[in-house]
C-alpha cells in the first residue's frame, strides 16, 4: 500500500516602510534492521505494515540479537505511530519507560542510581533472566495504562500480550508483592504511573489545558487571505472542515487546540531552577527553559520589522523549489552536504542560501572511517526538499520527532560496525545493558527537549508561516511607495519570487495571465498546493504563479500546520538534542562506517502526492548533518522560518549533553554519592584520580555543582563531598 491513509481517514472524519531587501542574496523514520548494503552502510528501511511479531522474525532471520529492552522499545512505538499526534506527550512516555527499564536493571546493581522507583533486589541466582522479567512486567503494565484510550489499543494491547506469551510470562500475575522479578516489575509500574498522576502533565483529564487561550481568531485556510487576524505576531488556531492529526487520526471538529501550552509545568529528567525562568503574560507565571529570548515582531521597528519579513520571505522563496520538472540538480551526498558550524544571529543570514535554498555547510573531504571520498549523489533539489519535508515531517504512522531518533538509535545499535561499548571505550556491554542505558539518556533527553520547547512555545505563543505570508500578502507590498498596494507591514518584493500583479504581468502570454482580474494583489511562485493534487498517487502539485493569500504550506490540506506555536522549533530542538546524545552515546559523532542512509523510493515514498520522481536516498555523515537536515526540511515544508530553527538547536546543544551527563550519574551512582567515581561504594584515592580526570578532560560527570561550568568551584565541592563520604 502507497499512501492514501490520511484521505481516507479525512473522509472519514468527516507608518515607515520596511526595509529594502537584496535580492541577489516514513512512513518516515520507521528504522527496523535495516538490509546492510556494504560493510560501512546500512539503509533505514520502514516496515510499517508489519506487525511487531513479524518484525522480529525478520531481525532474527538477519541474525540480529536484540534485547528484552528493545522488544518492548519497538512496541512503544509502534504504540506511537498508532495514537495521537502528541509530541510532548509521546517524549514523556519515551523518558518514562526508559526509567522504568533503567529501574529495573539497576534493582539488581549495588551501585546504580535508580531513578523513579528505588528498590534493590538480593539472592537473585540469574540476574539476567531477573532482568528480563521484571523489564517486561514494568513495560506491560506501563504501556497498557498509557494507552488505553488511543486508537492504536485495539491493535497494540494484542502485541503486549503476544510479546510475554512469546517470553513465557504470565500476563494475569499482577502481584506487586514479594522478591519475585515479576513481583518488582509491577511495583515499577505502579511507581511509574503514580508519578505520572502528579508531575504537572495534568495526564488524569487528558493533558487539558488549564489556562492557555489563543490571542487570535482561527486562520480558515480553505477561504482567500488572513483577514481576521489581531495580532501578527501571535499564533494564530486553524479551523478545518475536518482536521487529521500528524499521525493520520481525523480530529471530527476541525478546530484542534493548542497543545500543550503549559509543558514548561511538567517535572523535568535533568534540568533544575538554574535552567528555568519564570514570565510573566496574559496574568500567567509562565515556566520558561532555556530560555532563547524573543522572537522578531513586526512591530515598526526597522530591525525587528526586517528579520520577522526575511524569514517569511525565505519561507516563500524555498516553497518555489518543490518541483523536480524545475530541472535544478544538486548533490546531497556527505561530499557537498553538511558539516556546518552555526551561525551567530548576526551571522543568520549569510548562513541559509535564501533563493537556492540549504545552508553553508560544505560537506566532507573524506569519510573518516573508510578514508575514501563520499560519491556525490545528484538528484533534482524538487525531489530532494520533497523528501526532506516528508522523511522529517513524521507524518502518518510516524513515531512523532523524539520517537524518530530512537528509530535512528535502533539502526545505529543494529549496524555491523557497532560495537557495543559505552561512549566508544571500555567493555562492549550486553546489548540489554547497552540499550537501557542508552533509551534513559535519550529518553530524558527528549522529555526535556519537549519541556523546554514547548515552555517557550506556550510563553512567546508565535505564529506560523501560513499566518505571517497571508497576513502580509493581505496588506500588501511594502518595497516600494510608489508600486500598488504599498502598506509598511506588506512583504516585500523579490523579482522573480514575490510580485505586483500588474495589467502588464497578467496579460496574455505573461507571467501572471491565469490571475487576470487580481492586479495590484501580490503573487508568489511557490507550490500550488493541495488544489492541484485529485489524485494522489499520480498528481504532482508543481510549482507555479499563485497569489499570496492563498499559499499553503508543503502539507496536507487536512493538516496545513501543527497545531501549536512556531517558536521554537520542536524538530530543532529535539533533533539537535538527540544529536548531541548519540555522539557522546556512540565515542564519535559520526554514523557507523562514517554514513547513514535513508531510501526513498521512485513515486512510492511521497504521502499526499506522487513522487519522488527518481530513487531518493537521504544520506548524512554525522549526527548533527541529520539534526541539521531536520531544520531545514521544516523550512521547505513552510512549518518554520529561520527564527524559529537556530533558537532550538541551539536549545539542544544544551540540552541533549546535560541529560546524557545526568544519565551516566544515575549509571554510576553519582546521584546518591556524588564523589564515588568509580562506583564501588567507597570514598578513596581511586575516586580522587577519576575525578581529576574527568575533570581535565573537560568531561561534565565532573561537574559536582550541577552549574553546566567546570571551574574551581567544582573542585572545592568535590572536596567538601569527599570528606563526608557516602551516605
Amino acid at each position: 500500500m502507497k499512501k492514501s491513509t490520511w484521505k481516507i481517514a479525512a473522509i472519514v472524519g468527516g507608518i515607515i516602510a520596511c526595509p529594502m531587501v537584496n535580492a541577489q542574496e516514513t512512513s518516515k523514520g520507521q528504522v527496523i534492521a535495516g538490509q546492510v548494503k556494504s560493510s560501512r552502510a546500512m539503509t533505514m528501511t520502514p516496515l510499517i505494515n508489519e506487525s511487531a511479531a513479524v518484525r522480529r522474525g525478520i531481525v532474527e532471520q538477519q541474525g540480529i540479537e536484540h534485547s528484552v529492552a528493545r522488544m518492548w522499545s519497538e512496541l512503544l512505538l509502534d504504540s506511537i505511530r498508532g495514537d495521537f499526534a502528541r509530541p510532548t506527550v509521546h517524549s514523556r512516555n519515551l523518558y518514562h519507560t526508559s526509567a522504568a527499564m533503567w529501574d529495573a536493571w539497576a534493582a539488581y546493581d549495588n551501585q546504580a542510581d535508580q531513578v523513579l522507583h528505588q528498590e534493590k533486589m538480593s539472592n537473585t541466582d540469574d540476574v539476567s533472566a531477573a532482568r528480563q522479567e521484571a523489564i517486561s512486567f514494568a513495560m506491560y503494565r506501563i504501556l497498557r495504562h498509557r494507552f488505553l484510550l488511543s486508537p492504536a489499543a485495539i491493535n497494540m494491547f494484542p502485541e503486549y500480550d503476544l510479546l510475554m506469551n512469546e517470553l513465557g510470562y504470565e500476563t494475569a500475575n499482577q502481584s506487586t508483592q514479594g522478591d519475585s522479578p515479576a513481583a518488582l516489575g509491577n511495583r515499577i509500574a505502579q511507581t511509574v504511573i503514580q508519578y505520572g498522576l502528579s508531575d504537572g502533565s495534568n495526564e488524569q483529564f487528558d493533558f487539558a489545558n488549564l489556562v492557555y487561550q489563543p490571542l487570535n481568531p482561527p486562520l480558515l485556510p480553505d477561504f482567500p487571505g488572513n483577514p481576521d487576524m489581531l495580532d501578527p505576531n501571535r499564533w494564530q488556531p486553524l479551523a478545518l472542515e475536518f482536521f487529521v492529526d500528524q499521525s493520520g487520526n481525523p480530529i471530527p471538529a476541525g478546530y484542534p487546540e493548542f497543545l500543550s501550552p503549559e509543558w514548561g509545568e511538567v517535572a523535568p529528567f535533568a534540568m533544575d531552577e538554574s535552567d528555568v525562568a519564570y514570565r510573566d503574560r496574559d496574568g500567567t507565571t509562565w515556566s520558561v527553559w532555556h530560555d532563547p529570548g524573543a522572537p522578531p515582531y513586526i512591530n515598526g521597528e526597522p530591525v525587528e520589522d526586517y528579520r520577522y519579513k526575511w524569514g517569511y520571505e525565505m519561507v516563500v522563496t524555498w516553497s518555489s523549489h518543490l518541483d523536480p520538472a524545475t530541472g535544478t540538480m544538486v548533490d546531497i551526498s556527505p561530499a557537498t552536504f553538511g558539516n556546518a558550524p552555526l551561525p551567530t544571529v548576526e551571522e543568520e543570514e549569510s548562513f541559509y542560501d535564501r533563493l537556492n535554498g540549504g545552508d553553508w555547510g560544505k560537506g566532507y573531504d573524506i569519510n573518516p572511517v573508510t578514508g575514501e571520498p563520499y560519491e556525490p549523489q545528484i538528484v533534482p533539489l524538487g525531489d530532494y526538499a520533497r523528501v526532506l519535508a516528508e522523511f522529517w515531517a513524521d507524518g502518518p504512522d510516524s513515531e512523532t520527532p523524539p520517537g524518530h531518533w530512537f528509530s535512528v538509535l535502533h539502526y545505529v545499535t543494529d549496524h555491523p560496525e557497532h560495537n557495543g561499548q559505552f561512549m566508544g571505550t571500555g567493555p562492549v556491554l550486553d546489548p540489554l545493558e547497552y540499550d537501557v542505558k542508552s533509551y534513559l539518556a535519550l529518553g530524558g533527553g527528549m522529555h526535556d527537549s519537549a519541556i523546554s520547547a514547548w515552555s517557550v512555545k506556550g510563553y512567546y505563543d508565535y505564529l506560523r508561516p501560513v499566518s505571517a505570508i497571508r497576513y502580509m500578502a493581505d496588506r500588501g507590498q511594502c518595497s516600494d511607495p510608489e508600486l500598488p498596494s504599498f502598506d509598511p507591514e506588506g512583504i516585500n518584493l523579490i523579482p522573480d519570487y514575490i510580485e505586483v500583479i500588474t495589467a502588464e504581468s497578467a496579460a496574455p502570454g505573461e507571467r501572471h495571465e491565469h490571475l487576470l482580474g487580481s492586479e495590484g494583489k501580490i503573487a508568489i511562485k511557490a507550490w500550488r498546493g493541495p488544489e492541484f493534487i485529485i489524485d494522489e498517487e499520480t498528481d504532482v502539485a508543481g510549482v507555479g504563479w499563485i497569489l499570496a493569500e492563498n499559499w499553503w504550506p508543503y502539507q496536507r490540506p487536512s493538516f496545513v500546520s501543527p497545531p501549536f506555536a512556531g517558536y521554537v522549533s520542536g524538530h530543532s530542538v529535539f533533533s539537535r538534542a538527540a544529536a548531541e546524545i548519540m555522539s557522546l552515546l556512540t565515542g564519535s559523532p559520526y554514523f557507523p562506517g562514517g554514513m547513514g542512509e535513508f531510501e526513498a523510493p521512485m513515486n512510492e515514498f511521497l504521502v499526499f502526492e506522487d513522487g519522488p520522481s527518481i530513487d531518493i536516498t537521504l544520506q548524512w555523515a554525522t549526527y548533527a548533518d541529520a539534526s541539521d537536515q531536520t531544520s531545514l526540511s521544516r523550512i521547505w515544508g513552510g512549518i518554520h522560518p529561520p527564527a524559529d530553527d537556530l533558537p532550538g538547536r541551539y536549545m539542544g546543544i544544551v540540552i541533549g549533553p546535560e541529560a546524557f551527563t545526568e544519565a551516566r550519574r544515575y549509571f554510576l551512582g553519582l546521584k546518591s554519592c556524588p564523589v564515588d567515581y568509580n562506583a564501588d561504594g567507597n570514598t578513596d584515592f581511586f575516586d580522587i584520580s577519576r575525578f581529576i580526570n574527568a575533570y581535565s578532560n573537560q568531561d561534565q560527570i565532573a561537574d559536582v555543582n550541577d552549574d553546566s561550568v567546570l571551574d574551581v568551584d567544582d573542585v572545592f565541592d568535590f572536596i567538601s563531598e569527599f570528606m563526608n563520604g557516602c551516605p
